[in-house]
């Protein structure tokens, strides 16, 4: 996928659907191409970065609220009938539902800066039953929050970052590698408080 042909053929359009789609649970590299649109138009001048960080963060907001509304009607029912192809039973869905109950809204905001949680947050939020009023405040400021940073320093850096742009998703995907990596092992280490908590939470099986 050349993302700089996109961005110069589909400009904006590019933008909010890669960006969009990722949100929505799509692997796309929708953040490289928010950056990449941001150094094109540091280079070009052909796009506004007003209306860059404008549809990024429409689309980072409408995305993540799909992907969120799919969870929620859909998301639970699938993991009850095909978690345990994965290892997720009972116990560690009802640990997920506690840890977004308590945690959700720094795991959404905070998921819009790593790559992988970037894709599935929404989507496990609403799979764990998260509260939508409280899921879309951390939604909306994280993605506003995200769009502002990659774009304000995509267009001041300008052609340097289309290309090297491809090196930088190669290394915000490895971070985010480590960082869900450091956070699982973490996690294993607490699992069982963590299950004592959930089932003092919400005692009995779920529903």
């Amino acid at each position: 996928m050349n993302l700089s042909h996109l961005i110069d053929t589909y400009g904006y359009w590019s933008v909010f659907l890669l960006v969009g789609a990722e949100s929505l649970g799509v692997p796309l590299p929708g953040e490289t191409a928010l950056i990449v649109a941001g150094a094109y138009a540091g280079h070009t001048h052909r796009l506004s970065p007003w209306a860059i960080f404008a549809v990024a963060s429409a689309a980072a907001i409408v995305g993540d609220n799909i992907g969120f509304w799919i969870g929620d009607k859909g998301g639970y029912r699938l993991a009850r009938k095909y978690g345990h192809w994965v290892r997720l039973d009972e116990r560690r869905l009802k640990i997920g539902r506690y840890v977004f109950a308590t945690q959700g809204r720094k795991v959404v905001f905070f998921g819009r800066f790593v790559s992988v949680l970037r894709t599935y947050a929404a989507f496990l939020a609403g799979t764990s039953r998260m509260r939508w009023r409280r899921f879309l405040p951390a939604n909306a400021s994280g993605g506003i929050i995200w769009a502002g940073i990659y774009t304000t320093a995509s267009y001041l850096a300008g052609s340097a970052l289309t290309r090297l742009s491809g090196t930088i998703d190669l290394v915000i995907g490895g971070v985010a590698v480590l960082v869900v990596a450091a956070l699982l092992l973490f996690l294993r280490g607490r699992i069982d408080k963590l299950a004592l908590r959930a089932e003092a939470a919400d005692p009995g099986p779920l529903e």
